[in-house]
């Protein structure tokens, strides 16, 4: 990756060269003679008025455009937020009088990738223009950051064909192109071309000549000519014999003088150039100039220090930023970001942080809603059953027990009622003694079932069993034990069931001697209890989601851990922090 850091030093390095060599230049043109002095003196002092009443010039027209934001219905025509043909020509006739010398205005919208004429305050048709932007300099305009672009003089250009823009106009003009973005969001909303007529810089130019053999030239920073006595020049890149004079370091008797002056802010590196006839002030002897140019030196040296320091007080922070760039792309979503800066820099690293900030809360509001989902699915299961169907069936069943005097089979009608009524009525938080009835009634049925040779046992302190936790975390515990141990043969299999408190946490426990896992299976079953919630699986999801309801109501500090019993069965451990974070109260 390219360094902006050497980037940056080496173009700082030949904005200092350059104007150095160039003061050189002028400071021994302006010694050349006592007499020449006073002449030189007076020129600069007007190229530097004149440089500044041309920036502000140009400075005036560039931001000229600002004037739509301040219009709020003009603006929202650029974005397609309404379409007042009546207003927008209004509008438009508004703005091309605002400035005399402005002879032709375009405006191009890119949404609606159309544009509108504006000639001698008469607004074309709106025509279709998309290869607007593939044109040269706009398609800088649009690639870039640039706000603006400054198209060399050129004859008037009759801009969608409109019939408005007579064919005899052949005006020489400049052209502003100027990008129109939402202040907002920055979205490019279209651009404002203005054709300009060269008055004004002649006008600025003008005021530089005392005599008749002298010439003006304004240059842009890629040495085209914007302005020049002579119209041929006009739009052409700068004589060569003029650019080998501006950038020579002496010239001699019988050289025309020459002076110029770079400009900054909206013309940066432009340069007015005033040329003089040599006669006119060689009249008398040349002054050395070589304080001047130690002082020159010393300018570049400190020039050198300078533009180091600035290198390296831009560049720094940049890159730490994409240190931790890089850091977030293998994956540390937590990378701190530094919010004490006030400029660009710390804007960028609020934005990503605000920007991790949003990601992480999404991820952990989408694990929510997944287990919210389950426990949905999950009610909306139980709630298929018609309990006042089945209840009263059960009744009948009991009565028809009785009358046949069958008390085994109502006291199963009465476990299986019981049952029925918990897995229905119960709510989302249940005291340990209703979920451990619910499990001596399940086992009163399996009792039956295997004629009484179910072996278990159940040790719950009392503390315990007035403690709440949410509903149906023990049972399918129970109904594993079934499946894997009695249904598979182990008939002398003993279950346990155990309640005890460590360290603060609620410690619940079904284990069974019966057939165990090995290392391998055992492994992979923890794999699929903890796998993210986003890997859907289809093993063990009742300890899935008993795990997964834990880590929701207590926090991480909660779940399942499963084990093999020291080798002999199967061990599962559920932790309740009796303290912990609870996402929703128990009623």
């Amino acid at each position: 990756m390219k360094s902006i850091q050497r980037r940056l030093l080496l173009m700082l390095l030949v904005f200092i060269l350059l104007p150095y060599f160039l003061s050189i230049f002028i400071i021994y043109g302006y010694t050349k003679n006592s007499v020449e002095h006073h002449e030189l003196e007076n020129s600069r002092e007007q190229i530097d008025k004149n440089s500044k009443e041309l920036e502000q010039y140009v400075d005036e027209i560039v931001n000229l455009p600002y004037i739509l934001y301040r219009d709020p219905d003009l603006f929202r025509i650029f974005t397609n937020d309404t379409d007042d043909s009546s207003y927008l020509e209004k509008s438009l006739e508004n703005y091309y009088l605002m400035r005399d010398e402005m002879r032709q205005v375009r405006f191009y919208m890119d949404q609606q990738q159309e544009s509108f004429t504006v000639y001698n305050a008469m607004v074309s048709a709106r025509k279709a223009n998309p290869e607007l932007l593939e044109q040269e300099g706009i398609r800088q305009l649009d690639q870039t950051s640039e706000k603006y672009v400054i198209e060399p003089p050129h004859e008037i250009e009759n801009y969608n064909d409109a019939a408005i823009v007579p064919e005899s106009d052949d005006t020489m003009v400049m052209t502003f192109h100027h990008k129109v973005t939402d202040v907002l969001s920055n979205e490019f909303l279209g651009i404002i071309s203005m054709d300009v007529d060269l008055d004004g810089l002649a006008q600025i130019g003008n005021s530089l000549t005392q005599y008749t053999n002298e010439s003006v030239l304004i240059v842009n920073e890629e040495n085209q000519v914007m302005y020049a006595n002579d119209s041929h020049l006009l739009g052409k890149p700068l004589p060569s014999n003029i650019e080998e004079q501006m950038n020579s370091t002496d010239g001699g008797a019988g050289e025309d003088i020459l002076l110029s002056s770079t400009l900054s802010g909206t013309l940066k590196d432009w340069k007015i150039v005033k040329i003089t006839p040599s006669e006119i002030l060689f009249q008398d002897v040349r002054r050395t100039a070589y304080t001047n140019i130690f002082v020159g030196l010393g300018v570049g040296v400190l020039g050198l220090i300078m533009i180091s320091l600035i290198s390296y007080r831009i560049t720094d922070p940049i890159k730490r930023l994409t240190n931790k760039v890089q850091t977030i792309e293998a994956g540390n979503m937590t990378s701190p970001f530094e919010e004490s800066r006030q400029d660009e820099i710390g804007y960028l690293e609020k934005h990503m942080k605000d920007m991790m900030d949003r990601i992480n809360s999404h991820i952990d509001r989408e694990y929510k809603l997944e287990i919210e989902n389950k426990e949905n699915q999950f009610r909306a299961l139980k709630s298929q059953v018609n309990p006042h169907f089945l209840f009263n069936a059960l009744q009948s069943i009991g009565a028809v027990a009785i009358r046949s005097k069958a008390p085994d089979v109502y006291q199963l009608v009465t476990s299986l009622s019981k049952m029925m009524r918990y897995s229905i009525q119960a709510n989302e938080w249940v005291l340990v003694r209703d979920e451990v009835n619910y499990i001596e009634a399940y086992l009163t049925l399996q009792m039956e079932r295997f004629r009484n040779q179910v072996n278990y046992s159940i040790d719950i302190s009392e503390c315990i069993l007035s403690k709440k936790i949410p509903s149906m975390i023990l049972q399918p515990l129970v109904e594993n034990f079934f499946k894997h141990s009695y249904e598979e043969g182990f008939h002398d299999a003993h279950l346990g069931i155990y309640g005890e408190i460590q360290q603060g946490c609620i410690i619940l426990s079904v284990k069974n001697n019966g057939p165990s896992l090995s290392d391998h299976d055992l492994y992979n079953l923890r794999e699929n209890i903890y796998k993210p919630q986003y890997e859907e699986h289809n093993e063990h999801i009742g300890l899935k989601n008993i795990h997964e309801r834990l880590v929701l109501n207590y926090g991480e500090e909660a779940g399942l851990t499963v084990g093999t019993n020291g080798g002999n069965g199967f061990l599962v451990e559920l932790v309740i922090p009796m303290e912990g974070r609870l996402t929703q109260q128990p009623s």
